[in-house]
């Protein structure tokens, strides 16, 4: 494992903020995690950072990183690929096309990791990480466990590995035999239609708020009139209102008040209450 200390944070999130943390882990397996939680008090566990608001103030503590040192992907049967917790789904997706197998476009440009995917039951255009689990393993009290599919009680944007605060280490996932070429056309389709239609030339953390029930979140948000608004360096995508997206030199304090305002004029004009995807960290 690698030790850092005082480590700037706004180098491990995609919203490009937030202030140091004391102590910062790089992890390679199972077992470290297994020594941090023997030696270190209540350590925060994050992937690549995409879908986190780390305050300004930093971490008093330990943050642990699964992700740069612990990212292996390999085929373990036929139509099975077995991916560490670190492993980026953009790789998973480029793998499973580069041996013909089919079921795992809808991530292949969802900018997270396998295991924070796993947690949140992450999905882009029609798919879910729950179509294609076959299953977890994970770290539970101190022990390796492994989860089936069903185990994971997997629902929107949500797992008993939230629920229990389970430290996803890898997973299984079972595809289906296809075309190559069929593969990467629905690949490149998907991540066009995203580059066409979300604000990806601007840092952010993805989608800000979860979908309502019966609503979509980027048209609430339109509706109530706030596409561009902003507060500080932070701003309503006007491309996409359902990103909040760091427009120019934004503080985590400015994304925080931002989301704050949107959620209060949503409520205000629309009747409507917003819940965000983005895991906030730290003292807000």
């Amino acid at each position: 494992m690698i030790v850092l200390k005082n480590e700037s944070m706004a180098k491990h999130t995609s919203f490009r903020t937030g202030g140091n943390a004391d102590t910062f882990i790089k992890v390679e397996s199972a077992d470290d995690i297994i020594d941090i939680l023997n030696k270190y008090e209540n350590p925060i566990f994050i992937g690549n950072g995409s879908n986190l608001l780390v305050s300004d103030e930093g971490i008093r503590g330990t943050v642990v990183q699964i992700y740069d040192e612990f990212k292996q992907i390999e085929l373990v049967g036929e139509d099975v690929i077995h991916a560490d917790a670190g492993a980026l789904l953009s790789k998973i997706a480029a793998f499973a096309r580069d041996n013909s197998l089919t079921g795992f476009e809808f991530a292949s440009g969802i900018p997270g990791t396998a295991g924070g995917a796993v947690f949140m039951n992450a999905g882009a255009y029609g798919g879910e990480m729950k179509d294609v689990v076959l299953s977890v393993e994970a770290v539970e009290d101190g022990k390796k466990v492994v989860y089936s599919c069903e185990d994971m009680q997997f629902d929107y944007r949500s797992s008993i590995a939230m629920k229990k605060n389970l430290i996803v280490t890898g997973v299984n996932i079972k595809l289906t035999k296809g075309d190559k070429d069929e593969i990467n056309s629905i690949m490149n389709d998907l991540n066009s239609r995203r580059r066409e239609k979300q604000p990806l030339e601007y840092p952010s953390a993805g989608s800000t708020f979860k979908r309502p029930e019966g609503y979509f979140a980027g048209k609430l948000i339109m509706d109530s009139g706030l596409s561009g608004y902003t507060v500080g360096g932070a701003m309503v995508s006007t491309k996409h209102c359902g990103f909040v997206i760091n427009a120019g030199n934004a503080t985590s304090t400015d994304i925080y008040k931002l989301i704050k305002d949107v959620q209060r004029i949503v409520l205000e004009k629309m009747g409507v209450k917003l819940e965000t995807e983005v895991r906030l960290i730290g003292e807000f």
